[in-house]
């Protein structure tokens, strides 16, 4: 009788296993993005460098692709975007312009919502160290 409850006990957690790695079907309707880059690495620029960069998307889906405001992690990124909708088929741009005023390494942050429903919420990095200038020896004679 104990073997028979045991057996019974062990199917009922194989068929809870099996079931649990059911993978979820992606939609095959509405807005989807798809970006040529995540992120982009300046590498290493000299201060008051063009500190612009662009992050290129594709609306994949099947309805116009809506996004959100975009934000940046902090006032020394400024993202700049497309506002009206992207249609299927269809590409975007968002521009990103780091302040490369500010010396030292750096790792931001641009948020982008959206109606996208493969990735309603898409985190796009910038990274890379402004130099410091350096200083010209005076000849005082």
């Amino acid at each position: 009788m104990k073997k028979v409850f045991l057996m019974g006990l062990m199917a009922i957690f194989m068929i809870g296993a099996v079931k649990a790695q059911d993978t979820k079907e992606e939609p095959t309707s509405g807005a989807k993005i798809e970006f040529t880059k995540k992120e982009h690495d300046y590498g290493k620029i000299q201060k008051g460098a063009d500190g612009n960069c662009v992050f290129e998307f594709k609306n994949t889906g099947t309805e116009p692709l809506i996004l959100g405001a975009v934000r940046a992690s902090c006032g020394c990124t400024t993202p700049t975007y497309t506002k009206e909708p992207i249609m299927p088929g269809q590409t975007g741009t968002i521009n990103v312009r780091y302040n490369t005023n500010n010396v030292g390494g750096f790792n931001k942050t641009v948020t982008v919502p959206s109606n996208a429903v493969n990735d309603p919420r898409v985190v796009l990095r910038i990274k890379g160290t402004v130099l410091k200038p350096e200083s010209t020896p005076t000849n005082n004679q």
